[in-house]
């Protein structure tokens, strides 16, 4: 739980880093296609909250 408070913060405040994180994520994902990938990968570009939705909707993380 506390990880997961963490990412939300680093998401909110740190944008940028967290996109990054999240595209690394993402590219050792096995269980999602391609065009997810790139989906997931734009949403994440939405500031603020893009790598928040990846963490709570997409199953995802920052590390």
């Amino acid at each position: 739980m506390l990880k997961l408070i963490f990412e939300i913060l680093i998401s909110a405040i740190l944008h940028p880093l967290a996109v990054v994180l999240m595209w690394i994520n993402l590219a050792g994902r096995d269980d999602l296609d391609s065009p997810r990938k790139v989906l997931w990968a734009i949403v994440g570009l939405v500031w603020g909250i893009g790598p928040i939705l990846y963490i709570l909707v997409g199953d995802g993380a920052l590390w």
